[in-house]
């Protein structure tokens, strides 16, 4: 009997759709509207072939008449091309007397073909709404096309009515837990996305409820635990709740905030008179004052760094003969014996029939520094010398002076 109570003290609306048709929900209630495939499986031809079951993809697009979207209270859902659509939301009072017309389009994905049926809200006000005690439960073990099946939704209504104990319960709004921010779940261990289910009451919270704000069990949520409800095994066999997410308010005492806002105005702007457009006849200007600013002076500028950078690389260099009067003159006899050997080795490579190269001999005393002559005189052939033989020569010719002590 219970059970039937539910369903009678409920006002969710479950229809089955129609070309034209009208429904009329409550506002602050739970409204579903099933778009069925059976019913619009008839708009479109059937199969080619006699006694083929009849299967085809159907898919629904839903929106405000005039419009390219829904209500911003009405959401739509379908998994499948071969389920059925759901339209579901919760109106608010500022939509009652307004109908709001939804065009339902169809698409037979096999033929290509499309069937459009429009669907007339009629949102009606009641005294009794909105209930003044409302509390949201997270279900993890649910999808929201799964929770809005009247079946399920009456058994977790009627779970509810077991811990709560109100005369008037009813289901408020449904969400997924995808439009607050969930995470998609992994394809694995058949998991679901969540859903958020606001139900209100006439009734005080009752003491199971009030558990979750225990601090034993506040401390138990923020290490990440579950807390220890004694009315959980009650939705535990169908329903597995997150208590660390229930929100339980009393609107009765919520303080409603109004927000001044400035008079938007009927939206035509005020009579300033005609428009005067300028006159034809432009002023003519000159631009020898901007040419001077943009290009005769960076030129300028350019010009003075260019002449003093010519007269600091050109005009201040040192020259050959201040270097080598600088210069001490073993470095310069060091210089010089490395062009001249330079020069012979290139005219080696040219001819090999020639004297043996004087920089293989020492051209400058290593202590006086003084010029050697070479060993032997140009005209003397030794191409057939020795170079070990030679230096041994070189040895015996040059003797280099020992320093004497003071004494002898």
């Amino acid at each position: 009997k219970w059970f039937y109570d539910i369903f009678l003290s409920i006002i969710t609306v479950l229809s089955v759709s129609h070309a034209d048709h009208n429904v009329y929900p409550s506002a602050g209630v739970l409204f579903v509207h099933v778009l069925e495939r059976e019913y619009f499986k008839g708009e479109f031809p059937p199969y080619p072939k006699a006694g083929d079951s009849s299967n085809d993809p159907i898919t629904f697009n839903t929106n405000l008449k005039g419009y390219p979207d829904r209500p911003g209270w009405l959401r739509y859902i379908q998994r499948t091309p071969h389920s059925d659509g759901v339209l579901y939301g919760s109106p608010a009072s500022e939509h009652v007397g307004k109908p709001t017309i939804i065009e339902i389009t169809a698409y037979n994905k096999r033929t290509f073909e499309t069937a459009r049926h429009n669907l007339v809200i009629n949102i009606m006000s009641t005294e009794e709404f909105p209930l003044p005690y409302q509390a949201e439960f997270f279900i993890k073990n649910m999808n929201v096309e799964e929770m809005l099946a009247s079946e399920v939704l009456g058994d977790f209504l009627g779970a509810v009515k077991n811990v709560w104990q109100p005369e008037r319960l009813n289901a408020i709004n449904i969400t997924s837990a995808l439009d607050r921010g969930g995470r998609v779940p992994l394809p694995i261990n058949d998991l679901k996305e969540g859903v958020y289910v606001m139900v209100g009451a006439d009734v005080q919270f009752s003491s199971c409820l009030r558990e979750v704000e225990t601090p034993q069990n506040q401390l138990r949520c923020s290490q990440e635990m579950e807390p220890v409800i004694s009315c959980d095994k009650k939705f535990r066999a169908q329903f597995h709740i997150d208590w660390c997410k229930i929100s339980l308010v009393d609107i009765t005492k919520v303080v409603p905030v109004h927000s001044n806002r400035p008079d938007p105005g009927t939206g035509v702007l005020p009579d300033i008179g005609e428009y005067n457009p300028p006159s034809e006849s432009l002023k003519n200007r000159d631009y020898f004052a901007d040419f001077l600013i943009t290009l005769a002076v960076p030129s300028a500028v350019a010009m003075v760094l260019f002449i003093i950078l010519a007269y600091s690389m050109c005009c201040r260099r040192e020259g050959v003969q201040k270097r080598n009067m600088q210069t001490p003159d073993i470095q310069l006899v060091h210089h010089s014996s490395i062009q001249k050997s330079t020069k012979e080795l290139r005219s080696m490579s040219k001819n090999r029939e020639i004297s043996w190269p004087l920089s293989t001999l020492p051209v400058f005393h290593p202590v006086s520094g003084e010029v050697v002559p070479p060993i032997h005189p140009d005209s003397y052939e030794t191409t057939s010398m020795l170079l070990m033989q030679t230096q041994t020569n070189l040895q015996n010719q040059i003797q280099i002076p020992q320093q004497q002590s003071s004494g002898k």
